[in-house]
């Protein structure tokens, strides 16, 4: 089994480093460094990030609770 970041915000920054420069998916990387893909996933939702299998990386959840801010005119 492979070592790889504990610390959450370190391993978002490996995990997306390598699919993007090694792997063509989350789960070819993981069977490939012998770690487990759930736990990945966990670890990573729990900072608000999950997989984007069309992008092949870990994104920024965006979640909209009531009302959308309205953007501003900075031109105005």
């Amino acid at each position: 089994m492979s070592t790889i970041p504990k610390d959450p915000v370190i391993l978002l920054s490996y995990v997306n480093t390598q699919l993007r420069d090694n792997y063509n998916s989350l789960e070819e990387m993981c069977q490939a460094l012998d770690t487990d893909q759930s736990n990945i996933i966990s670890v990573l939702s729990g900072i608000g990030y999950r997989y984007e299998p069309a992008q092949n990386c870990f994104r920024k959840s965006i979640i909209y609770r009531g009302k959308m801010p309205a953007l501003s005119d900075p031109f105005r």
